[in-house]
């Protein structure tokens, strides 16, 4: 049977007491195994500290004596530090850490003992500053594997996200349990993607704040959120990829979906520097979609080989599937959630005139020339709606009115267009959003009466002074949230070519706020 990938917390404490009492909360958050960072207590004693600590672990433990040197706290001669790693293993510890730099004569030294001691040796190597080159990486797995290494541990870290696809190649090919991370923001999907790839181990740390080295998920996340022990060599991965990416509520929805759903799938944050590169590196048929988000909707429509002919007129696509061929289809799900909202909020007041959408016919003015303003714009115009763009910027809002054969309006007439029956006022700039929640894209609330729904893509705070005025003037409010759950319920039905657990996403994203 394929070893289970196990989930490591690194406990780094400055007492030897207050360790003790980080394994058990290690165990109860869910951890398989603790790595004691002995480098990190203050005035460590080998001989008093270290059977205390291994008589007291309800987990297998790993000892590791990080030395300055290899990114550790210990500062000190090596005699004693060796000292202390192989009274460790004399006590009986499940695993020792041995740095690659020391490791060939200290394991050596270990077969030339007669001890009874069960303890596998870790080697490790890290490198703090950038990941060598998928030569130099082999080379390296081969010079640890040539010091007698039961594990090989090799860090890396991440100038960006493409270096982990030539660790996780590595991981892949290994002979002997191996141990492949890369530190830092771009490094994360080394950690939460190594059960998929064989790795023996990866780690998660008790709490945000207590990480043993950069770009440490926590436990919560890997086990909650990312199903972690769940994931495996079939699971099929998905994900976010913009720049910033850390703010993304995308795994907190799609993974609890795919839970729900019975999908062996994963949905993880993707901080990409540049999206053609990234999807070169990570071309296997098992990263298998992606949402897309600032800044990359525009390249997105490039890369893409087929695009959806919604997303060709927007000229931006959210959301990349990868089809049976190897070939990406684009899509634009922006629109179709916006659209689809504002048609509810319209059939609720009554307004539905005919069998087809409630927007024909209707005049449907967008406040914007943005990624959002052309989607609403280019949607509702698809619906048969008269549309007119009004833009701060007169020539951007003429460009996009060109385009989809809309009218354009400088934002000060915003307040002297004529009304007309079943008008609707579209925001999608930010104007509006927290914490600048005093602001409004229309000044004068009075010029809202004439519009019979509003609707605003913040969606932070749920409710804007835009949408709360407009509700005072008696007109039927629509909150970006609704634009926000149809889009990512529209990903993933793209995603999964199923029905999404609808209830379950919007009572999610509702519980955001």
């Amino acid at each position: 049977m394929a070893h289970r990938c196990l989930v490591c917390a690194p406990l780094v404490a400055k007492s030897v007491e207050d360790m003790v009492a980080k394994m058990g909360q290690a165990k109860a958050a869910g951890a398989d195994l603790v790595e004691l960072r002995v480098d990190h207590i203050e005035g460590f004693k080998a001989e008093a500290d270290l059977p205390t600590l291994l008589d007291a672990r309800t987990l297998p433990a790993i000892v590791t004596y990080r030395p300055t040197w290899e990114g550790g706290e210990y500062i000190g001669d090596e005699a004693p530090r060796l000292q202390a790693l192989h009274l460790a293993a004399d006590l009986g510890a499940d695993f020792v850490d041995v740095e690659l730099q020391c490791a060939t004569d200290f394991i050596a030294a270990r077969k030339s003992k007669s001890s009874s001691s069960a303890t596998k040796f870790i080697v490790s190597n890290h490198n703090y500053h950038f990941t060598p080159s998928e030569e130099e990486l082999g080379a390296l797995a081969a010079k640890v594997v040539a010091t007698g290494a039961d594990i090989v541990k090799l860090v890396t870290t991440a100038e960006d996200i493409t270096d982990v696809g030539r660790v996780l190649k590595l991981q892949s090919r290994a002979q002997i349990p191996t141990i492949t991370l890369v530190m830092g923001p771009k490094g994360l999907i080394s950690r939460i993607l190594a059960p998929k790839f064989g790795g023996f181990l990866t780690f998660g740390t008790l709490a945000s704040g207590q990480e043993s080295a950069p770009g440490q998920p926590t436990l919560a996340d890997l086990i909650n959120i990312y199903r972690i022990k769940q994931i495996n060599a079939d699971t099929k991965v998905y994900g976010i990829i913009g720049n910033p990416v850390g703010h993304s509520k995308g795994p907190l929805l799609h993974n609890p979906a795919f839970a729900e759903t019975g999908h062996n799938a994963v949905y993880v944050p993707l901080l990409v520097d540049n999206l053609g590169e990234f999807l070169k590196v990570f071309d296997a048929p098992d990263f298998a979609g992606f949402s897309v988000t600032i800044p990359f909707k525009e390249d997105a429509i490039i890369l893409a080989d087929e695009v959806s002919p919604l997303a060709k007129d927007i000229g931006a696509v959210n959301t990349l599937v990868r089809k049976s061929d190897g070939r990406y289809m684009g899509y634009n799900t922006d629109c179709d959630g916006a659209l689809s909202a504002i048609e509810d909020g319209l059939r609720a007041r009554g307004l539905a005139t005919s069998e087809g959408s409630p927007l024909a016919g209707k005049t449907f003015v967008v406040i914007g020339a943005g990624g959002a303003g052309k989607a609403l714009a280019f949607g509702a115009k698809v619906r048969g709606a008269t549309v007119i763009v009004v833009n701060r910027n007169f020539q951007r809002a003429y460009e996009l009115a060109k385009s989809c054969g809309a009218i354009a309006f400088p934002l000060e007439e915003l307040a002297n267009l004529p009304a007309s029956p079943g008008m609707v006022l579209a925001n999608s700039t930010s104007v509006g959003m927290h914490p600048n929640v005093s602001a409004s894209p229309l000044l004068d609330k009075e010029a809202l009466r004439k519009y019979d729904l509003v609707f605003d893509a913040v969606y932070n705070p749920l409710e804007t002074r835009l949408l709360r005025e407009a509700k005072e003037m008696g007109a039927v409010v629509v909150s970006g949230i609704e634009m926000f759950i149809r889009q990512a319920i529209g990903q993933f039905e793209l995603f999964t070519d199923g029905p999404a657990p609808r209830e379950l996403m919007r009572s999610i994203i509702e519980g955001f706020h």
